[in-house]
């Protein structure tokens, strides 16, 4: 059971996303399905950018994937070795404190990054545009967020 629930998160957490939005449980579906399927196809329908403004983008969001590929990566490591303890065993206070510890740092690479990313994207395109593209990714992480925690068991 735990290899399979980290073998989910794993593949949520690593998933490249793509397909149309819509509203409410139809668009969360649309964004769990792009994190399966094509993120990018995703992203370049809801933009629908220009060649220039292509040429500026994509390298930038290629930037943004590779770091949150490696936080998830890392994310997942803990989570592993949170699942990997034996049976039901509550967890020690190191342990618990460690592995909250290293998923705060987590987060917190994760806000640079997207600092970094917001940075660059709102330089390379129209406002307008550069917010539309934090906002699909804002869905897409709370997306990932919520089956990550459904699939996670808490620490006792």
């Amino acid at each position: 059971m735990h290899k399979f629930i980290m073998a989910a998160l794993v593949a949520v957490a690593l998933a490249a996303p793509g397909a149309h939005a819509q509203n409410g449980a139809g668009e969360v579906d649309a964004l769990r399905s792009a994190l399966r399927t094509d993120k990018r196809a995703y992203v370049e329908h809801s933009l629908a950018l220009t060649p220039v403004q292509a040429k500026k983008f994509w390298p930038i969001y290629d930037k943004y994937q590779v770091a949150l590929n490696a936080l998830a990566r890392t994310r997942a490591s803990t989570a592993e070795s949170l699942l990997g303890r034996a049976g039901d065993k509550p967890m020690s206070n190191l342990a618990a404190k460690q592995f909250v510890t290293q998923n705060m740092q987590a987060e917190e690479a994760e806000v640079k990054a997207r600092h970094r990313m917001f940075n660059a994207v709102m330089r390379a395109l129209p406002a307008s545009l550069a917010a539309r593209y934090v906002q699909l990714e804002s869905k897409f992480r709370a997306v990932q967020a919520y089956d990550i925690a459904a699939a996670f068991p808490l620490a006792h």
